[in-house]
This record gives structure tokens, C-alpha cells and sequence, in this order.
């Protein structure tokens, strides 16, 4: 803090520049991993509801276009996350799976968690899908002890 600047003004608690960097260099990165953790889970989804994913399904689900799935879904092979079967669907790789299965699991305990504190099922699934990608991992662990009391 700023010898200059009282203990009442707003500026006195501002966090070091460090924190900062810090603080948005791990939201910069839960950004880029939500999309794919999201694929992930849907296609995880889709697969164990109808045997396969397949595009169209894919792009109905998450409200985007075709085209729009075509280049996440050539990401996610690239990553090795995915297989494209011709004339089936997608498929998720053990690492693919991996991904969906811990994507979901915080998924759970964030929306669990909400709940407990009241917030209404509806609405502790909506926010538990964003919250869910940018959640630590010691973050979540408190979450499992406040569920488990």
C-alpha cells in the first residue's frame, strides 16, 4: 500500500501487481480449457446416451453452427482427446475421457455445493457450468469437506 493513500480510500486495497498477473493469467487459462472440457463432457454425454456424437448433435446441444464444431472437433483430434469415425460420430480417446469424467465430477461438487447453500437446482446448474471450469483444485477440495459436515 501506498504510504500516500489513507486506509479509507478504495485504492488501498488494491492487491500487489503480481497477484494480478497471477489472478488473470489463471483465468486467461480456465478460458482456453473451458470450451474443450465442455466438448469433452457433451461428447462423454452423447455417447453414453445414443452409442456416438455426432456433429449435427453436437452443434444442437451447444447452440452453435456446424461449422463452428467442425474446427473444435479437428482441435480436439489434434490434441489426441478425440477419433472421428467415418460415416459414425466422434469418439473420446482414454484422455478424452479422462477430461470429461474430471470436468464432470467438479461439475457436481460446484453445483452440490451451491445447493447446500440454498441456491435454487436450476440455478446452481447454470452457474455450476461456468464456475466449474475456474475452480481450484484447492478450492474444490473445501467444497468436498463443507458437503461432507
Amino acid at each position: 500500500m501506498n504510504d500516500s493513500v489513507s486506509p479509507d480510500d478504495p485504492r488501498a486495497s488494491l492487491i500487489s501487481p503480481e497477484s494480478h498477473v497471477e489472478g488473470f493469467r489463471k483465468a486467461r487459462d480456465a478460458r482456453r480449457t473451458e470450451l474443450i472440457e465442455d466438448y469433452v463432457e457433451l461428447i462423454s454425454d452423447l455417447i453414453a446416451d445414443g452409442g456416438e456424437a455426432r456433429q449435427t448433435d453436437i452443434a444442437l446441444r451447444l447452440g452453435v453452427a456446424q461449422p463452428t464444431v467442425a474446427k473444435m472437433l479437428k482441435r480436439l483430434d489434434e490434441e489426441g482427446l478425440i477419433v472421428k469415425r467415418p460415416y459414425r460420430g466422434v469418439f473420446l480417446t482414454a484422455s478424452g475421457e479422462a477430461l470429461a469424467d474430471a470436468s464432470r465430477q467438479r461439475h457436481r461438487i460446484v453445483e452440490a455445493f451451491l445447493i447446500k447453500l440454498g441456491i435454487t437446482h436450476d440455478t446452481a446448474r447454470l452457474d455450476a457450468e461456468g464456475i466449474e471450469h475456474h475452480v481450484s483444485a484447492e478450492t474444490l477440495a473445501a467444497f468436498e469437506r463443507f458437503l461432507s459436515q
